[in-house]
């Protein structure tokens, strides 16, 4: 027992101690939650006599359930106390309960379990069963829909439709199931609902788990869902040996059903809760933690925590005011170069987090200007993302239309009806004619050519091809951004990556990053943003991604740490991101609405105190006076959140306020960025000439919508104009009031149609 509890400090030595009853363990970041749990597991069983076929540990990912099951066995070396131990995630615990129990349960034995790609195929089939078109009622959007109601352990029976959309989603949901059932299969989420439910319904299997499990542990409880609380409540019985360990303060998975309210739920069904805050930090100095507290202090319902380090002294947070985010990107590649140079880290110490993966383009771009690699951690690098990819195909086929390697990305994307099948018939009938494929394909064009298709793959081939040619005839009068505005509305590809998830969001966020990267070519052919993208493209993929600096989304950031941390983009309606404060903009919001928004905003706010308390020993937070993102370009507020962070504690940049102009000094360094630098060979001055200064003018226009205009948006429906204005590169952006959660959005008026009024 001393040595289980030597080298902790007092209060880990009283969670890891503590009697039996319900315990909750508060853990601030880097306080070695992992630890605890560990040393708890080796505690039950050596100072307190547990067998370890009486404790069950669960955790959410199976990295995690190998770290604490190696610990274990190296603190209980040689005990042999160790057979029959379980440990492993929530959904891997479930499983084998359910394969034992199978005879309780609807299922057999060797039931299969579905993933996503498998869940799909059955959606696809539940709506060709329902009749509901899959383009307004995307499988995915479906999925995403009954997911969540299954977190809530809500059944189809349950399902409460409040208006015509949902009663789909329900009748989706029952069909759903039917087919499961069917197929002798469960999802994931089955895995802990059905295990709830055979406890629920079956209180003497029930009690067979009560008599085998003592003790149940529970690691990042603020992460749980409805199913998982409910479950781990069952298993603790009336013996009540829940040691459950968290913090409230980095729950940032909302969108994922997870409930950070589960740690208040916890202490409301257990009064007698012996509560024990883990405080001090092993990983950040004091003035990174002085910072975080200071912003994860403004949320509300908390229990406070005091997190303290012994070390004392260390660099202040450094808060940095780009004019752009080339600039912004500019001075995270100096930084990082800098403190190389000077042999104070090595490249594997620095981390770049942004709040969207669209962000990462432009410090991507920053990395190759300076020819430096750099780590894309948790998600495909710009340029290779599928839509990326899918949009540049298109341009590439307009401008080439020899490309049969683009034609055959993009001419079933979105769906058109043409498959595999009558790919190769085109090819085989282009070889006899002589023509490659797609040449074949803009000769269809011709009524008069005979061919070998049916007239519904006909007409499917012909209307692309149409379309082909209506964009070449433009690629000469439109500029790249105008024309990848041309081929998203013609092809609808916008409402095709709207799955109604927030990866779909994301998926439309780096096409209109794209979007707003061609529009820095204007007055250049379409050649040439072709030939300078496929430069970076060609760069990128050659990178040393080996023991460099590291970029990642904050959601990335859960569970690690870095000497040096750089978080980019702290500017309202990024970090808040602007689905979290619409309604604070918007005078028609309903007090619901309010209320959601003000939960929103405090997420955001953990998910930038996760952030924080990723950083060691150096925090860099940067924002820009003017930003282009997602196709849209407008001046920026620094984040609320930089003005929680104590002044003592900060130094930089000095916050600007409302109404103030750009730095001068940041506007400088944007605009006399070191020509040392090679940017594919070339200097950045011959690569910024190119795009800027010598370009022609576009003449200023007017607006085409003006308040109180009914509009369409392919993802947000009907709206109303609220005004009109022209941005950078006369640009209009259009405020719009949509129904419902929605409400007003800022969006580019190419996306925009006016209806009849």
């Amino acid at each position: 027992m001393t040595d289980i509890l030597k080298g902790l400090n007092p209060q880990q030595q009283a969670a890891v101690s503590a009697g039996d009853g319900p315990v909750l363990v508060l853990a601030g970041p880097g306080s070695g939650k992992t630890r605890v749990l560990t040393h708890r597991i080796a505690y039950l069983v050596e100072a307190r006599d547990v067998r370890a076929w009486h404790i069950m540990a669960v955790t959410f990912t199976n990295k995690a359930a190998r770290e604490m099951e190696n610990r274990v066995t190296g603190l209980l070396s040689g005990s042999g106390q160790l057979d029959g131990l379980a440990i492993g995630t929530f959904h891997a615990n479930c499983a084998r309960i359910l394969r034992v129990e199978a005879e309780a349960t609807a299922y057999t034995r060797d039931y299969v379990i579905f993933d996503t790609d498998d869940q799909l195929k059955v959606l696809t089939q539940v709506l060709a069963d329902l009749n509901l078109d899959p383009k307004k009622n995307t499988p995915r959007a479906m999925l995403n829909k009954i997911s969540a109601a299954k977190n809530e352990l809500i059944t189809p029976e349950q399902y409460m439709p409040d208006d015509y959309s949902a009663e789909k989603v329900r009748r989706a949901y029952l069909r759903y199931e039917e087919l499961l059932r069917q197929n002798n299969a469960r999802d994931f989420d089955d895995l802990l609902v059905h295990t709830v439910r055979l406890f629920q319904d079956r209180p003497d299997v029930l009690e067979r788990y009560l008599n085998r499990y003592w003790h149940i542990l529970v690691d990042e409880f603020q992460d749980t869902n409805m199913a998982q609380y409910t479950l781990v409540r069952l298993l603790a019985g009336e013996r009540r040996n829940l040691f459950a360990v968290g913090d409230p303060d980095q729950s940032i998975y909302a969108f994922r059903g997870a409930d950070y309210r589960n740690v208040q739920r916890f202490r409301e069904d257990y009064p007698d809760t012996d509560v024990i805050l883990l405080e001090e930090n092993y990983r950040s100095h004091q003035a990174i933690l002085d910072a975080a507290t200071g912003v994860i202090d403004q949320n509300t319902d908390r229990q406070p925590k005091e997190l303290f380090s012994q070390r004392k002294v260390g660099p202040l947070v450094r808060i940095y005011e780009g004019y752009n985010e080339d600039d912004e990107a500019r001075f995270v590649v100096e930084t990082i170069a800098d403190l190389i140079n000077r042999k104070d880290y090595d490249p594997g110490d620095f981390a770049i987090m942004y709040r969207t993966n669209a962000q990462s383009r432009a410090i991507e771009e920053g990395f190759l200007r300076a020819g430096m690699p750099y780590r894309l951690i948790g998600a495909t690098r710009f340029y290779a993302r599928k839509e990326i990819k899918d949009v540049l195909a298109y341009l590439r086929f307009i401008h080439n239309p020899d490309e049969n390697i683009s034609m055959q990305r993009i001419i079933n994307v979105p769906t058109r009806g043409i498959g595999l099948k009558t790919l190769e018939t085109l090819d085989t009938w282009g070889t006899t004619m002589g023509l490659t494929p797609p040449h074949a394909l803009l000769a269809l064009l011709d009524e008069n050519v005979e061919a070998p298709f049916s007239t519904r793959a006909r007409n499917s081939l012909t209307g692309f091809a149409g379309l082909v040619e209506e964009w070449r005839a433009l690629k000469d009068q439109l500029s790249p951004d105008e024309l990848i505005t041309r081929v998203l509305n013609d092809t609808g590809y916008l409402s095709y990556l709207d799955d109604g998830t927030q990866q779909g969001e994301s998926r439309i966020e780096n096409v209109l990053e794209l979007r707003g990267v061609a529009e820095t070519y204007a007055g250049l052919p379409l050649s040439t943003f072709l030939e300078e993208v496929s430069l970076v493209s060609d760069v990128d993929m050659r990178d040393d991604e080996t023991a460099a600096p590291s970029l990642l989304t904050l959601h990335s950031a859960k569970g690690l740490e870095y000497p040096v941390v750089f978080i980019v983009g702290m500017e309202e309606n990024i970090l808040p991101h602007s689905r979290s404060i619409a309604p604070e903009r918007n005078p028609n919001a309903t007090s619901d609405q309010r209320q959601q928004a003000a939960k929103d905003v405090e997420e955001e706010r953990r998910l930038f105190y996760v952030g924080i308390t990723r950083a060691e020993e150096r925090l860099y937070l940067c924002y820009a006076t003017i930003r282009s993102l997602y196709g849209d370009s407008r001046a920026n507020l620094p984040s609320r959140f930089l003005y929680d962070i104590p002044e003592e504690v900060r130094q930089g940049s000095p916050l600007r306020k409302p109404g103030s102009s750009a730095d001068t000094d940041a506007y400088r360094q944007m605009t006399t960025w070191s020509t040392r630098t090679a940017v594919f060979g070339r200097p950045n001055a011959t690569r910024r000439e190119s795009r800027g200064g010598s370009q022609p003018k576009r003449e200023k226009q007017a607006t085409q919508f003006k308040g109180g205009d009914c509009v369409w948006h392919a993802k947000y429906g009907e709206g109303v104009v609220v005004s009109s204005s022209l941005a950078s590169g006369d640009m209009e952006q259009v405020d719009v009031l949509f129904p419902g959660d929605v409400g007003q959005k800022t969006i580019i008026a190419d996306f925009l149609k006016k209806m009849d009024s």
